[in-house]
């Protein structure tokens, strides 16, 4: 029944796929066309969006097909779409959201179908499914993860609401035993035991979490639980989720009257955010890392085109950093470089695709608004 009802799932995406390619196809370099898929939870969402913006900027300067398939953080949609993505001939494939278990199959259908596979906003847990890690560490066709320090990220956040005097937050996740949210959560507690050992007459009190899915619905349904269970909560921290989820929770604050007295940090760059650090319902935040996608599209274009090899027997990671902001001041700077422009023009890019692989992750972790303002010239 599954295999039936994958088939189907399957058949519907790529009809889909067919009826809306994003990008116009090219010619690379006069060879043949290359067409690269992106497997995501949401290309029209807060960072869905923005990560299909830098993509299509790619995909443009580069002569690349780009075709997407938003598959909602469903597990069975999210193998489906992989081989839907082959099935609509692209040689290439970047994904997220992937689980670990999710991963397995979309491995074993590119190993199947010779195509190369990137994760990004993701890495394969080497500790919790080794098993798993072994297979993409094999595999010819798995290309390599990006993903960002999420442990460091959850504690340089907690740390940014405690340093507001903040002692009652409350926590919202998006998906039980997603990885990214795992990572996040380990750091917000490491931040918060570390604080109450340094200072044991003024503790911080960190919530068991709530669950908002990646809608905003959902967000706002699990601030109202969190707001009702503790009077005195004084600040929020949505995880993440993409975006919606954070807009339900501020949504829900306002309504609730408590703008002035719960704080709210959280992951994923709102576009408005310069104006909710201003009017303080938002107390700061962690982003700008929509280019994370563009670097696992950079492995597999050049995995398709011959100037990466040799995967088997090794597991590529880009670590992908994290920009934070806790004051208008702070967003006026990256809106400048990230939000009015892209921070890499056609040529960069161009350039970037030539990078060998040292290049590339170098290249990724020294992204900031400094580095960006210093290309542009500023």
């Amino acid at each position: 029944m599954k295999k039936l009802i994958s088939a189907a799932l399957c058949a519907s995406m790529v009809g889909s796929l067919l009826a809306g390619s994003a990008v116009t196809t090219f010619a690379d370099d006069g060879g043949d066309p290359i067409k690269i898929g992106v497997s995501i939870w949401s290309s029209t969402d807060v960072l869905g969006s923005q990560c299909k913006l830098i993509l299509d900027a790619a995909a443009d300067a580069l002569g690349v097909e780009v075709q997407y398939v938003d598959q909602g953080h469903v597990s069975e949609q999210v193998t489906a779409s992989v081989d839907a993505l082959i099935a609509a001939g692209c040689q290439g494939i970047i994904i997220c959201n992937s689980a670990d278990t999710e991963m397995t199959s979309a491995i074993s259908s590119c190993n199947a179908n010779n195509v190369y596979l990137a994760q990004f906003f993701r890495i394969i847990s080497e500790e919790n499914n080794p098993d798993i890690y072994e297979l993409a560490k094999a595999s010819e066709y798995y290309v390599g993860a990006v993903h960002e320090n999420e442990p460091e990220n959850g504690e340089k956040l907690v740390n940014i609401l405690i340093d507001k005097g903040c002692r009652d937050i409350g926590l919202i996740g998006w998906e039980q035993g997603d990885a990214t949210w795992l990572g996040r959560w380990q750091g917000y507690q490491a931040g918060v035991e570390k604080w109450n050992e340094e200072h044991p007459d003024d503790p911080v009190k960190l919530s068991d979490p709530q669950y908002a899915g990646t809608t905003s619905e959902g967000g706002a349904k699990a601030a109202d639980a969190l707001m009702a269970a503790d009077p005195d909560l004084d600040a929020l921290i949505p995880a993440g989720g993409g975006g919606d989820p954070l807009q339900g929770a501020i949504a829900a604050v306002e309504k609730a009257g408590k703008t002035d007295s719960i704080s709210i940090v959280s992951t994923d760059f709102l576009p408005d955010l310069g104006e909710r650090l201003a009017n303080g319902s938002m107390a700061g935040e962690s982003g700008g890392h929509y280019c994370d996608p563009l670097f696992a599209f950079m492995l597999v274009y050049n995995a398709i085109r011959g100037n990466y090899s040799g995967f088997g027997g090794t597991f590529n990671e880009i670590n992908f950093p994290y920009l934070f902001v806790a004051s208008p001041e702070d967003y006026a700077a990256y809106e400048k470089y990230f939000v009015d422009q892209l921070p890499y023009t056609a040529d960069e890019l161009k350039a970037m695709a030539d990078l060998d692989l040292e290049g590339l992750t170098e290249t990724a972790a020294k992204l900031s608004i400094e580095d960006a303002a210093a290309r542009a010239g500023a």
